[in-house]
């Protein structure tokens, strides 16, 4: 067979497009939308070769817009767990043995889909079933996943080039295997690129998958998986399964050929399944991969020497794009008082001129929240924070759910630091504001570290770089991804490697050479040209 040192094609950063009146994409996006709307998918799973409908169909309407219907899809059980395995573990062997050029030409071919005849189909997909604004899906559904499938390609090269020193008459090399056994990947839904990614860096690295997506997310992974089988995906190394969690973990973690956890969501979830896998390590052939990233209380700390214009930008994008439902989101925000009155009149003045409805309405910044039991949560944290006495909302507070999920952008401000809306995730469109004394700076810093368990996100804005640097220090431990005079959002794939520590999860950087190497085992060789006929060392000999 022919052989050569490949060198994939260079990898940049796919462009966002503008989507300007009477542009191509727009053009393509309003027809793509109107197409999905026009009909109902019938969405199966994706066993082996197989296309699996069960009969047990679960409904899909876009959020803010729950009374359409977009679609079915059919709701496995267990035995459809236990097809998914073992199609991962029948389709192993060939992919794990096909060479790696073979695996990357896949995902390069799936980028470059989703980059042109796929983009407006996949994100117009993202707008419906998750309510997102076309911004938000241009960044999210085609630009973040095509930089995911390109740059992990490269990332794929650069790690197998990665080999050790070898001494005169020795050949040391490294090869990386993938894991023995399949890999889980559970995703949510806020990501369409996330959804994707978590399989797609596992096959890369030649694993087989089991993918189980968030329900509220099936309406666009369902066009992740058309992509994948467009760019030629062997079957059976994705396998897409729509089955309830507790069902799902009870086969997949009491399988012996259990080797890795890919996971995105809550961080109680996240604990949990580390609980259960621990409980079961007996169990398996291996020592499982167990990869997270998880929730987030993420901060914005501004200094007396910051800007109050752009720290009430940085709070309007940081908080309330895509209704707060980012795990990167700032939900809680640390003003110096010489800064408040104006950042409150500017922030008040953003919040009035903001849109919003639905997405197919591109005038609107801001759209509906995922699903019912979300509103129901998010409504259930207004209406507390309402009734302390500690607590004044200047803005937003409202919410209305008779036809889609809608919460208005709502800015907490609260005298009590330690609130329950300053400690606690709760994954929706609503920041709390604390100002402190702008003398006190120091002392805040250690506020903010001290008061969420997470370590996800942060930013610090100040115009003196002795307290940027004192941020820097003090907040070492307080967020994965720190931001200086910007917002805690909007990680770019090559440019800042994604996650976090403490409660927010394992810090394996989506985004990075880090999180595909979690997904190998290396084997070390060594060949000596020449091997020693005598077991004599010739410190042996005294004359």
């Amino acid at each position: 067979m022919p052989n050569g040192v490949y060198q994939i094609p260079a990898v940049a950063n796919e462009p966002v497009l503008s989507y300007t009146a009477g542009s191509p994409e727009k053009l393509a996006l309003k027809k793509a939308l109107e197409e999905a709307r026009s009909k109902q998918a019938d969405i199966p799973m994706y066993i082996g070769g197989e296309e699996v409908r069960t009969g047990n169909k679960i409904p899909l309407s876009p959020p803010h817009d729950h009374k359409h219907i977009l679609g079915h899809f059919h709701e496995g059980d267990k035995s459809h767990v236990e097809q998914a395995v073992n199609a991962a573990l029948g389709a192993k062997e060939a992919w794990a043995n096909l060479s790696w050029e073979h695996r990357a030409s896949i995902f390069l071919r799936a980028a470059d889909l989703l980059a042109g005849p796929y983009r407006a189909k996949i994100n117009a997909a993202t707008m419906l079933g998750q309510s997102k604004s076309v911004y938000q899906a241009e960044i999210d559904a085609a630009c973040e996943f095509i930089d995911f499938l390109r740059f992990n390609a490269q990332y794929l090269m650069e790690i197998y080039e990665e080999q050790p020193a070898s001494s005169p008459g020795i050949w040391n090399r490294l090869e990386y295997r993938p894991l023995e056994g399949f890999v889980f990947a559970i995703t949510p839904f806020n990501f369409t690129a996330i959804a994707g990614n978590l399989p797609a860096s596992a096959a890369l690295m030649g694993n087989t998958v089991v993918w189980k997506p968030a329900y509220t997310q099936v309406y666009s992974a369902q066009v992740i998986m058309e992509v994948l089988k467009k760019a030629g995906l062997p079957d059976g190394v994705i396998n897409l399964i729509y089955v309830d969690g507790p069902v799902a973990g009870d086969v997949v973690f009491n399988h012996k050929d259990f080797a890795g956890l890919h996971f995105t969501g809550s961080t109680s979830v996240f604990q949990n399944l580390w609980k259960t896998i621990g409980n079961n390590i007996h169990k398996y052939r291996s020592y499982p991969r167990i990869v997270g990233e998880t929730g987030g209380k993420d901060f914005i700390m501004a200094h007396k020497s910051a800007d109050a214009k752009e720290l009430a930008t940085a709070i309007t994008r940081g908080a309330f794009e895509y209704q707060g439902q980012k795990c990167s989101a700032a939900s809680r925000v640390y003003v110096p008082s010489n800064l408040w009155d104006d950042v409150k009149k500017y922030l008040v003045e953003d919040l009035k001129s903001i849109k919003m409805g639905p997405t197919e309405d591109f005038s609107n910044f801001f759209n509906a929240v995922i699903d019912e039991r979300s509103f129901d949560k998010i409504a259930k944290y207004i209406e507390g924070a309402k009734a302390n006495s500690m607590n004044e909302i200047i803005a937003g507070g409202g919410y209305d759910k008779s036809k889609g999920y809608f919460i208005e952008p709502t800015v907490i401000l609260t005298k009590d630091p330690s609130s329950t809306t300053m400690c606690e995730e709760i994954f929706g469109p609503v920041v709390t504001i604390y100002v402190y004394q702008a003398e006190r700076f120091e002392e805040t810093l250690e506020l903010v570290d001290s008061t969420s368990p997470y370590a996800l996100t942060g930013s610090i804005l100040s115009h003196d770089r002795y307290a940027i640097d004192l941020a820097m220090k003090k907040l070492e431990n307080a967020a994965g991804n720190f931001y200086i005079n910007d917002k805690p959002t909007g990680a770019v794939v090559g440019q800042q490697p994604f996650g976090g520590a403490r409660g927010s999860g394992t810090n394996d950087k989506a985004g990075s050479k880090l999180n595909l190497l979690r997904w190998v085992s290396p084997r070390t060789i060594k060949e000596t040209f020449v091997p020693p006929t005598d077991y004599r060392y010739p410190f042996l000999n005294e004359k």
